[in-house]
């Protein structure tokens, strides 16, 4: 399999398009919440095992806190009652859980493969 090289930038951008971690090409997603097994561009498996996105929930789970920070803290600058500042929160929660499923995932594979990259040179055995 050819070595990438993306930049910081191409890597941000493929992020952002949830694109694969390896070519920063092909889409990770087809559908509203179908997940490719393999990138149709470079064929990488992207469930690298049983089990693999279970640290994708970390990554949403700091997607979660930046996401509502901005409307709980001035809610609690303001003020509001706690339970208004837990309401809009857990409502801009359950909003936003799609598209922190699906961001999770695609920043888990980067983080995965910008820190592991020789492990996405072969496909994974299992």
């Amino acid at each position: 399999m050819p070595a990438y090289h993306h930049g910081p930038g191409a890597r941000l951008i493929a992020i952002l398009l949830m694109r694969c971690p390896r070519c920063c090409r092909g889409g990770v997603y087809h559908g509203f919440l179908g997940t490719r097994k393999n990138c149709p561009v470079c064929d990488l498996v992207f469930e690298r095992e049983p089990g693999y996105f279970t640290g994708a929930m970390y990554a949403s789970y700091l997607l979660g806190i930046f996401a509502t920070m901005p409307a709980w803290l001035t809610l609690l600058l303001t003020g509001q009652t706690y339970a208004l500042i837990l309401s809009v929160s857990v409502a801009e929660i359950v909003i936003l859980m799609p598209v922190f499923f699906h961001y999770s995932r695609v920043i888990w594979l980067h983080l995965d493969y910008l820190l592991n990259p020789k492990t996405f040179d072969t496909p994974p055995t299992g």
